[in-house]
This record gives C-alpha cells, sequence and structure tokens, in this order.
C-alpha cells in the first residue's frame, strides 16, 4: 500500500479519527486492476458458497479472505496498490457470496417440483434481486453508516476495516487463505475425484436399533466449524444426535410392527429400511418442521428491532443530499434508486421468462409488486439488524418465510395454486432472499469504506458491477451441481430450499405430512424454551449427523484457540479464520469443478477408487487418519511460530 493514500497508519489504534484516509486526498480507487481482481474472487468464492450452500443450508462471509488475497495479488502483480484499491475490491467481490445465498435457499425447489428453470430465469432473478438490495441501500446509508456510528458497530465492516488498514503493513496472512484454498481442493480430490479415500464414515451402535454415526470426510465443513465456533458447533451437532440416535431408532422400533407403509412412504415398510431411508422419508420432514418453527421464532423474537428499524431507516429515504458534499459523502443520485426501480420492474412484469411457467397476466403484475413491496420492507429492516448483531446473525431464512407465507396466501386467495402458482411464489422468495442477503454484504460493505475513507458513490458501482458479474457464474454453477448430482439428494440435500418448498405446499396444498412437521415444531419450540438457540439445533436434527461431525470438530480447534485471551492466541485466531476460508473455497471450487467434468463427460468421474485397500475397515481407518491429519495439520499451521515472527516483523 502507498502511506501517502492514508491520513493514519496501521500501528496507531483502528480508526481513532474517522475516516482513516482523507476526504481531501485523491488515491487511486476503482482502477481496473482493482475491479478485475474483485470479479474474479468474486466468482470463485460465489461458486464455492453456492456449492456449500446446497450441502449445508448455510454459507459464510468472503469480505475478509477476499481483502486479504487482494493484497497478497497487488503484491505479486508488483503494484503498491492502495488501502481503497483493495476496498473496492473486497466490495466487488463479496457481493457474489450474498447472491449465492438468495439463489439457492429458494430456486433448487424448482428442480424438485419438475420445473427446472433456464440460465436466463435464474439470471434475471439474480439480477433483479441485486440490484434491489443495492438502490435500497442507497438513501440508507447517511442514516445507519454516518448517522448512527457508534451506536450500529456492523462487526463484519468493521473487522474487514481493521484488516484492510494492518495490511498496509504487510501481505503474509495471505498465504493462509491460499493455503487453505489448495488444501481444501486437495482433499476433495482425494475423497470426491480420485476416491481414494471414502467421502463417508459409518459405524454401527451396538443395542441401538439402527441407530447410526458418522463422518463426512469434509475439508468445507470442518472449517465452517472453526467459522461458526465452539458453542454453535455444539448445538449442532446436538441436533444430529438427537436426529441419528434417538428419532431413527424410535422410529425404527415403532415401524417393526406395521404391516403397512407410513405415509409419506407408500411402498416400503419401516422394517425394511434402512437408517438412510428412514432419515430420508421420514426425519428430513421433521428437520424440516424444525427449521421452519425456529425461522418463524427467529422473526418473532426479532419483530419489535424490526419494527422499530423499519421506522428508522425509512426516515432514511427522506435525507436530502447537500450540493456540495466532500467525496467521503458523495452517494448515488436518487434517479439511480427511481431507474433500477423502473428496470427491475419492467423486467419482472414484461419478460415471460421471469415468473415462468405463470401465465396469467394478473398473476405475474401481482408477483412482481410483492416482490417490490416485501424486498423494501426486509431490506430497510435487514440493513439495520446486521449493524447489531452481524451478517451471520442476520435471520435471512426467518424473512424470507414471512415473504413466501404472504405470498403463498395471496395466490391462495385468487385461485393461482397451479404448478405455475407455486413457482411465483418461489420466485418472489428468490428475489427478495437476494436483496436482502445483498444489503446486509452492503451495509457491512459501505462501513468499511466509512472507517477507511472510501468513496461511496464508487463503492455502489462496485457493488452493482459485483452483482452484474457474478449472477450469470453463480447460476452457471448451480445448473451445473443441478445436472451432476440433483437437489434433495444425499450428496447436495439443499436444505433452505426444500424448506422453502415445504412452506409454499402447506400454504397451496395443505397435504404435507403434517404430524412429522409438527414434530420437528415442537422440537424448536422446546429449544426456544430450554434457551437453547431452536436455528441451528434444527438444522443439525435436519441434517444428517455424518454433516454434523466435521462442524463440530472445528467448533472444537476453535475452542482450542478461544481460550487463550491474549494477542497471540487472537492472532492465531484470525489465522484460522483465513484458512478456514481457504478450506471452505477450496472444497467448494473443486466440487463446481466436478460438476463441470460430469457435465462435459456425461457422467460423474470415476477415479481410482478405494479398492487399492483390501476391506471396507481398512477404508474407512485410512479415512479417519487422513482426517486427523488434515485437522492435526491446521492446528499446526496457524500455530506456527514462524507465522508469529513474520506478523511481528511486519507490525515492527
Amino acid at each position: 500500500m502507498t502511506p501517502e493514500a492514508s491520513s493514519g497508519s496501521a500501528a496507531t489504534s483502528p480508526f481513532p479519527g474517522v475516516p482513516f484516509t482523507a476526504a481531501e486526498a485523491a488515491p487511486p480507487e476503482s482502477t481496473v486492476r482493482a475491479l478485475a481482481i474483485g470479479v474474479l474472487c468474486g466468482i470463485a468464492f460465489g461458486a464455492a458458497n453456492a456449492y456449500l450452500g446446497l450441502r449445508v443450508g448455510l454459507t459464510v462471509s468472503t469480505s475478509i479472505p477476499i481483502a486479504v488475497m487482494t493484497v497478497a495479488l497487488f503484491r505479486l502483480l508488483r503494484g503498491t496498490g492502495t488501502l481503497l484499491e483493495a476496498n473496492i475490491s473486497q466490495t466487488t467481490g463479496s457481493a457474489s457470496s450474498s447472491l449465492a445465498s438468495g439463489v439457492i435457499f429458494t430456486l433448487p425447489a424448482l428442480w424438485m417440483w419438475g420445473v427446472a428453470p433456464e440460465l436466463l430465469q435464474m439470471t434475471l432473478l439474480a439480477l433483479c434481486g441485486g440490484l434491489l438490495g443495492v438502490f435500497f441501500m442507497i438513501p440508507l446509508r447517511r442514516l445507519l453508516i454516518v448517522r448512527e456510528h457508534g451506536r450500529l458497530p456492523y462487526p463484519e465492516g468493521t473487522a474487514c476495516a481493521q484488516v484492510l488498514v494492518a495490511s498496509e503493513s504487510g501481505g503474509s496472512r495471505a498465504r493462509f487463505v491460499f493455503l487453505g484454498l489448495a488444501a481444501g481442493a486437495l482433499f476433495k480430490a482425494l475423497t470426491s475425484w480420485a476416491r481414494v479415500l471414502p467421502a463417508e464414515l459409518h459405524a454401527r451402535v451396538p443395542f441401538l436399533r439402527k441407530g447410526e454415526v458418522g463422518l463426512e470426510l469434509s475439508a468445507a465443513l470442518l472449517g465452517v466449524g472453526y467459522i461458526l465456533g465452539p458453542r454453535v458447533a455444539c448445538i449442532m451437532v446436538g441436533g444430529g444426535l438427537l436426529s441419528s440416535l434417538v428419532i431413527i431408532p424410535l422410529i425404527a422400533w415403532w415401524g417393526d410392527a406395521r404391516t403397512v407403509p407410513l405415509y409419506p412412504e407408500t411402498e416400503s415398510l419401516i422394517r425394511d429400511m434402512t437408517a438412510s431411508q428412514i432419515w430420508s422419508r421420514y426425519v428430513r420432514y421433521i428437520g424440516a418442521g424444525a427449521v421452519a418453527t425456529a425461522g418463524i421464532i427467529t422473526l418473532i423474537r426479532s419483530l419489535p428491532l424490526m419494527v422499530s428499524s423499519f421506522r428508522a431507516s425509512a426516515r432514511g429515504f427522506g435525507l436530502q443530499r447537500a450540493r456540495d458534499v466532500p467525496r467521503t459523502d458523495d452517494d448515488l443520485s436518487a434517479a439511480w434508486l427511481i431507474g433500477g426501480l423502473a428496470v427491475v420492474l419492467g423486467i419482472l412484469a414484461l419478460v415471460p421468462q421471469s415468473f415462468a411457467p405463470l401465465e396469467d397476466p394478473l398473476a405475474r403484475a401481482a408477483a412482481a409488486l410483492c416482490v417490490v413491496v416485501f424486498s423494501f420492507f426486509f431490506v430497510t429492516v435487514a440493513s439495520r439488524i446486521v449493524g447489531l448483531v452481524g451478517v451471520t446473525s442476520n435471520p435471512t431464512s426467518g424473512m424470507t418465510i414471512a415473504v413466501l407465507l404472504g405470498t403463498a396466501g395471496i395466490f391462495l386467495a385468487f385461485g393461482w395454486t397451479d404448478i405455475g402458482g407455486k413457482a411465483a411464489a418461489l420466485v418472489v422468495g428468490c428475489v427478495a432472499a437476494v436483496a436482502i442477503s445483498i444489503s446486509g454484504d452492503m451495509s457491512q460493505d459501505l462501513k468499511t469504506g466509512y472507517l477507511v475513507g472510501a468513496t461511496p458513490r464508487r463503492q455502489q458501482l462496485a457493488e452493482l458491477l459485483g452483482v452484474l458479474t457474478s449472477a450469470v457464474f453463480v447460476c452457471m454453477a448451480v445448473l451445473l451441481l443441478a445436472e451432476t448430482f440433483g437437489f434433495g439428494t444425499r450428496e447436495l440435500p439443499a436444505p433452505q430450499a426444500t424448506l422453502m418448498k415445504l412452506v409454499i405446499d402447506g400454504v397451496i396444498d395443505q397435504a404435507l405430512p403434517w404430524s412429522l412437521v409438527a414434530i420437528g415444531a415442537g422440537i424448536a419450540i422446546v429449544c426456544e424454551l430450554a434457551r437453547i438457540p431452536p436455528l441451528p439445533f434444527a438444522v443439525g436434527v435436519y441434517l444428517p449427523l455424518a454433516t454434523m461431525t466435521p462442524i463440530f470438530a472445528g467448533g472444537l480447534i476453535r475452542l482450542l484457540f478461544d481460550r487463550r485471551r491474549t494477542s497471540e492466541g487472537e492472532a492465531r485466531r484470525d489465522r484460522g479464520v483465513l484458512l478456514a476460508s481457504g478450506f471452505v473455497g477450496g472444497e467448494g471450487l473443486l466440487g463446481v469443478a466436478l460438476a463441470a467434468a460430469a457435465f462435459a463427460l456425461g457422467r460423474r468421474p470415476e477415479g481410482f477408487g478405494t479398492g487399492w485397500l483390501p476391506s471396507e475397515l481398512l477404508a474407512s481407518l485410512a479415512g479417519a487418519a487422513a482426517f486427523a491429519l488434515l485437522a492435526a495439520w491446521f492446528v499446526r499451521t496457524t500455530r506456527s511460530d514462524g507465522a508469529d515472527v513474520s506478523e511481528r516483523a511486519e507490525s515492527s
């Protein structure tokens, strides 16, 4: 970084005066290289997050890894790079992850209904949601970021600003991201490409009918557990244990005496099913009911904050823009908001592919209106909520469920209950979910920009570029994954999309296994009464235990570092976050590459297989040993004395 770009220094306490870069300074900001690096990083991490979200129903924030990688790439290209260039790169790149969240949380349900969307439809919906999220945030910046500074901390945005400022002294931390990318991709190759290691390990529990424990050999899930932390990881594995060691054995014990199939299964008897089949036919409905109820509980708990946030945020739309403003307070004009809304409404109302297969013009117009109204309300709410609790705690699922309930109820009242009506209701939820996710991400980015002294107008344009460039690539990744693995399968269960399908079917068809859904709802309510966070526990119930165990292992590693509350311990913890983010990115990118290879070849790559080992037991032991070595390498790398020495040298 060039020292003349800043009004402060990395050696001083972060942001003693805001902004870090003086308004009078005019360092390079929206350069071609900054935007290009942001676009490329956004495409890569967007595809990786899409893969992760379809597997476990959550995505991770990519602002900090992209910011760190940007600094390293500037140095690799032998350029000096400015602090504001790095900020523009992370702003551009981070948009893709939020866009991926909205897409994979909803659209896979269309495949489950048998009305798979085309790339054009998916891209248009992603673009509409992204544009709404960006444009609605333009008039809110002065209220939420500037006037509420000191009251709304925006944790991820503040942390990213600290990383950018600290990176002025050097970029050695970027190597942890690149190491994680390589390790995550290599481990995925061993289990899913070459297949020299089993992808999952399973063991029967003695004296427990069809009780089974498992471990998915996944670097990404290990990284996710580290990022989430020990408490959330423990809660999630607790839900998985309830599912595998209590619910499945109870269903197996109860079903032994039944001589007819139990709905929704119509052919097989419970006593003839394996543990995984019982999970697929029954437990996932229980888990879906738990997740839906937990999302609604989270939404209800947030209602007072949502109402106050909407009132306060709505006032931001009335703030007047001064004629002569400093560079650090220069937003896009209101004309961008008006023009953007016109473009979105035009696409949704006039382009036939938007709400396909819905053909009724009145229904299309009603759906387009629902998109704008719901997006406006929840964007203003989400942008303030993330300022208090951060992006990871933003109740996006609950808000999307509320959108779907409202839209499906309207469609039911007007009699639009065919598959076209269901698809249109889901599309409304998709666009709103993307808008909600983008607004949360953009709020954090604008906070970062406010602290480092960026130009808001340039950040808003960079976010638009990130949306426009990543939409088609994220949607292409989703299409490839659908062609290769399918959705609602064990490989890609698409838990959030399955939940959204459940909500719409429940309102419009009213033909779900409500007894199973009610059991799940009861589990979520008991968690809330016991003061256990219901949503992570419900996700644990919904997903297989094998998926939860590597997350639990990652949480335990995080606990190891959190116990040392020293500056050295915090540095190691932060290096672990970068390495874990690399795990997620590396495995996700290789997962998408696998899907692309399968699409090109017309079949999945076979690999070598585990036949090089003489028995299944030895294959399992080899897989367990490899995962243990990966975890040990993670700990050793983040605790490396060499890294400590390097960072101390940089700070001096």
